[in-house]
């Protein structure tokens, strides 16, 4: 297993362990809810929450072409899964670099935090934000 879905595959483990424990203790119910609500966090913390992926270079390529913003971000992150639930839609108006899928990504990162592969990191206009406010994000890629 990728490290990428490390998280997601340990919440399901463990979802699956505790409703195992629930059904042996002869209460189905609850072990249903505790397989679904730790399915659901694992969901919301693997890559398939987040916009399909592109490498850094083209990304800054098509960003260049359009204006659109680079989000740099990596799975199991909270701080990037705050920034993609809190953008929504306006998620699929940026192109969203996976730093533990692209080498380039993450070197991109290290060189605007200082060495640190510190996520989310945005670059929108050629100007870098690392960690920016969702709400100031949202309000940019309308």
């Amino acid at each position: 297993m990728s490290r990428r879905w490390k998280v997601p595959g340990l919440l399901l483990a463990l979802g699956v362990a505790i409703a195992a424990w629930q059904v042996t203790r002869g209460d189905p119910v609850l072990a249903t809810v505790v397989l679904v609500v730790y399915a659901l966090l694992g969901l919301l913390l693997s890559p398939l929450a987040f916009p399909r992926p592109v490498d850094a270079g083209e990304a800054r390529r098509r960003s260049a072409a359009d204006g659109r913003a680079v989000v740099y971000w990596r799975p199991g992150c909270r701080y990037c899964m705050r920034l993609r639930l809190r953008l929504g839609r306006a998620a699929r108006r940026a192109y969203w670099v996976d730093i533990w899928r692209d080498a380039e990504g993450a070197a991109a990162v290290r060189a605007i935090t200082g060495g640190d592969e510190t996520v989310p990191t945005v670059v929108l206009a050629g100007e870098p934000h690392v960690n920016p406010d969702p709400k100031w994000l949202r309000d940019r890629l309308r």
